[in-house]
């Protein structure tokens, strides 16, 4: 159980450390092209910070453990909206742009949306079978590429961005990528087996350590990221940060695992989908309510109950 244990810490580590050298040479690359903030965490940070979960889920479903491939990119999305987007906006109350408010947070409630529909289709329609097969990751990536495209297309250039990659070198900045790429791949493989005997040696089921140790472990790099950015006062990074990390988490991650894995939605509950469902709205509601156009402190904490309910209600149905 001890070596378990420290292989599990291990794996995080790699994970974690891995992500944050690639975030920031992917940064690097990214502002030497004159990304905007937000977008820069939209697209590169949100997906370098989402690596910890695709290598999880891709590993897990070419494993054959799809508990661990679903389980985490739910308990993740969960996870980003409601704990770290709550927790940075008790430090940092976020302004909602027209952009976020009419774009972003509407793409972050449609990819649940289809999660929901392609997941359910024969609950929903009577077609097919519930899960994600591989048309249906085929459709997922699809989707991801379109949005891909439509971000750096639509984004605007800022002057002063390539001032800021100077800092970072183009040929340091590839070895970070290439170094925090191996550590991922390497710590993700140490963090999944560890956790599944840990769980099992507990009798605690993949599906619970997935939406929670698993979550919450692969999620550390969104929290680092978003707390470093309140801190500094780069609100638009934090914002763009989880949504980013949320849509890729569903159409690059599940569509991926569902390409090299069929996935089941089996042991997956309403209360999973519902919850998954209701932390993206309320990120839309949080436009309206209270202080217009801003994620403040008073969200923040109605995040954090949610996120607190939704735990007790997994350790009460254990």
């Amino acid at each position: 159980m001890l070596l378990q244990i420290i292989l599990f810490l291990v794996g995080l580590a790699l994970v974690v450390f891995g992500a944050d050298y690639l975030v920031e040479g992917a940064s690097a690359v990214a502002r030497k092209a004159g990304l905007s903030e937000f977008i820069i965490g939209l697209t590169i940070v949100g997906m370098g910070t989402s690596a910890p979960e695709m290598v999880v889920s891709f590993i897990g479903a070419a494993q054959g453990n799809a508990d661990i491939a679903i389980g985490n990119v739910v308990g993740s999305n969960i996870f980003n909206t409601l704990l770290i987007l709550g927790v940075t906006a008790l430090i940092l109350p976020m302004t909602i742009t027209p952009e976020n408010r009419k774009r972003d947070i509407p793409m972050n409630i449609f990819t649940v949306v289809v999660l929901v529909l392609l997941g359910l289709e024969h609950t929903i329609f009577g077609i097919g079978t519930d899960g994600l097969s591989r048309i249906d990751g085929g459709i997922l990536l699809a989707l991801f590429i379109a949005y891909m495209w439509y971000s750096f297309t639509s984004s605007k250039p800022e002057s002063d961005s390539a001032q800021d990659a100077k800092k970072t070198a183009i040929w340091l900045a590839v070895i970070y990528i290439v170094g925090g790429l191996a550590a991922l791949v390497f710590g993700g493989r140490l963090f999944v087996d560890s956790a599944v005997n840990i769980a099992h040696s507990f009798g605690v089921s993949d599906k619970f350590i997935a939406i929670t140790i698993l979550a919450g472990g692969t999620s550390m790099p969104e929290l680092a990221t978003c707390i470093a950015a309140a801190v500094k006062k780069k609100g638009q990074l934090a914002l763009g940060n989880i949504i980013g990390s949320n849509i890729f988490n569903v159409l690059l991650i599940l569509g991926g695992s569902a390409i090299i894995s069929p996935l089941s939605f089996a042991d997956i509950s309403y209360v999973d989908l519902g919850i998954l469902m209701a932390s993206a709205l309320v990120l839309l509601t949080s436009c309206f309510v209270g202080k217009r156009n801003s994620l403040d402190r008073l969200d923040g904490v109605l995040f954090l109950i949610l996120w607190a309910g939704y735990m007790a209600w997994l350790i009460m149905n254990l």
